[in-house]
């Protein structure tokens, strides 16, 4: 499904790949493996650092079209995402 500029971009499917990699599927069709490793080895902040621990990395969702960790510990702009840079 292409979606067309009335429509908001969200995240339709989230599969992890291996480490810190998911593969994302969005709305319009794109899809992107974003490695979130990168950023997780940077995070300083306990509540994101928490995440570097792969099988609790493993514990996402999408919620309202965003990929989302826990209680909102974790989230990025759904733009970056669909780019594949955060």
């Amino acid at each position: 499904m292409k979606a067309t500029a009335t429509d908001y971009l969200e995240i339709t499917e989230a599969n992890h790949v291996a480490g810190h990699r998911i593969r994302l599927t969005f709305n319009d069709g794109t899809t992107r493996v974003v490695d979130f490793g990168p950023f997780l080895a940077k995070a300083r902040n306990p509540d994101t650092t928490d995440y570097r621990e792969v099988e609790r990395f493993k514990r996402f969702r999408i919620e309202g079209g965003d990929l989302v960790w826990g209680d909102y510990q974790m989230i990025f702009p759904i733009i970056d995402l669909h780019r594949g840079v955060i």
